[in-house]
Formats: structure tokens, C-alpha cells, sequence
């Protein structure tokens, strides 16, 4: 169940260089990239698919995606300005059933996807190597670094984009 859960595996943090967070930050826009493409070839009938069973409809994921990373963005702005913050965390599988995943289309969260990564990259392209050793506290990963905290942003979109792409493969595009 891990392996369809989990389709590029669990996050594994590793250090970073300059230009392997350079790579990271460079990796932003492609994200918002294929939730385009995938918006404009799929059907209403096609985003309530899931990518497993009991498993987020790939509707859900992208509205998911864009709620995950407006706390990520918040979570790490904190962490630039504030002494060691705790993040606090959010219970996504009830936010996955209020009434804005199932009515606001799937373009205004791709939309709100681009503009928050492009503030993110905007920060991220300004900071000091300094900065991505500043810390913060979250509940399921702990105490980590900024390095952390952007590694496992990109890794969180890559996570879901992988499960869409599975539910499109399960679904033979139907």
C-alpha cells in the first residue's frame, strides 16, 4: 500500500549545496506546469478519479496542493522571521471535504499554486546560505532547517503529482 501511497517514496532529506537548492527552486514553475496540462485534456468526470482506493480524487490533491503550500509558504516566512517558530499543522483530510475543493474550479487553485510559488521563489532566490539553517518545529518532521523545509516543499508536489499521474494511468485516461 506504501508504494501507491507513496509513488516516488518517502521523504529522505539530504544536504543541500547552493546549486542543488538552485535546482530546487528552478523545479517550482514545472509544477504548476503540468497541473496546466493536466487541467486543460481532463474531463469533470476525469478529476473525481481516484489515484487509490479510499484514496483524494485528483480534484482534491490539486486543491490539497494548493492549500499545503500556502502553510509551507507561511510556515517558512515564519522561520525567516521569527526565533525557531512551531508550525502548526492543519487536519487536510477535513479540509479535503469543505465546500471549496468541491465548487471553486480547478484553475483558481492552479492559479493560487503559481502566485504563492512565485512569491516562494522570489524569498528563495534572496536568501544567504546563512539563512537555510534557520529552523522550525513541525509536528510530524520535527525540528528542521529551511534546506528541510524546501526539500520536502518540492518533494510534497512531486509526491502529488505522481499520484494524479496514477490515477490518470489507472483511469486509461478516462
Amino acid at each position: 500500500m506504501d508504494a501507491i501511497r507513496f509513488p516516488i517514496g518517502k521523504f529522505l532529506p539530504q544536504v543541500l549545496s547552493s546549486h542543488d537548492r538552485m535546482q530546487l527552486i528552478a523545479e517550482l514553475p514545472s509544477i504548476t506546469q503540468s497541473l496546466r496540462q493536466y487541467a486543460d485534456s481532463l474531463t469533470e468526470t476525469q478529476w473525481e478519479k481516484n489515484y487509490r482506493p479510499d484514496g483524494w480524487s485528483i480534484r482534491q490533491i490539486i486543491h490539497h496542493m494548493a492549500d499545503n503550500d500556502m502553510n509551507a509558504y507561511i510556515r517558512f516566512k515564519r522561520a525567516l522571521t521569527e526565533d525557531a517558530p512551531t508550525a502548526t499543522s492543519y487536519r487536510e483530510d477535513l479540509w479535503a471535504e469543505l465546500a471549496d475543493y468541491k465548487h471553486i474550479p480547478i484553475a483558481h487553485a492552479i492559479g493560487l499554486l503559481e502566485l504563492v510559488h512565485e512569491r516562494y521563489i522570489i524569498i528563495l532566490s534572496q536568501m544567504k546560505n546563512s539563512d537555510f539553517k534557520r529552523t522550525l518545529t513541525t509536528e510530524v518532521l520535527g525540528r528542521i532547517s529551511l534546506d528541510t523545509a524546501l526539500q520536502r516543499f518540492v518533494w510534497h508536489n512531486r509526491h502529488h503529482l505522481a499520484q494524479i499521474e496514477s490515477a490518470i494511468l489507472q483511469n486509461n485516461g478516462k
